[in-house]
């Protein structure tokens, strides 16, 4: 069996989930203010752009600290919001629904962000 060139290296990517975890509730907070404005100041493109750089933000690094699901989540709603974005046509009448799974992803990541199911 090959021995690790790094004997802390165990420790070290604990660290790292240990950071990447504590920095989601910021992350989360993002998505949730970028929602808030899509839902207060209508779905315009600034908002939506915020929401989906945040989106993406977890979508890209969520799986690589453990939270597989989330990142999956994120990456599918980044996905809808990229959609909006580039097709802006039914944009009111797609918000909506948009909006309910963003604020349900809230709800599940509050609750348990390591969950295995994000579906709600």
């Amino acid at each position: 069996m090959a021995t690790l060139i790094d004997p802390d290296f165990r420790a070290r990517l604990r660290a790292l989930n240990d950071k990447y975890a504590a920095s989601l509730p910021a992350l989360m907070q993002a998505i949730a203010a970028a929602q808030a404005r899509c839902d207060t100041e209508g779905p315009r493109l600034e908002p939506l752009t915020a929401l989906h750089r945040a989106l993406h933000a977890v979508a890209g690094s969520a799986g690589t600290f453990g939270f597989a699901s989330l990142g999956q989540e994120c990456r599918r709603l980044e996905q809808l919001v990229r959609q909006l974005l580039n097709h802006p046509g039914n944009v009111l009448e797609e918000w909506p629904l948009l909006s309910t799974q963003v604020s349900a992803l809230l709800r599940l990541a509050a609750h348990d962000a390591a969950a295995t199911d994000f579906s709600a």
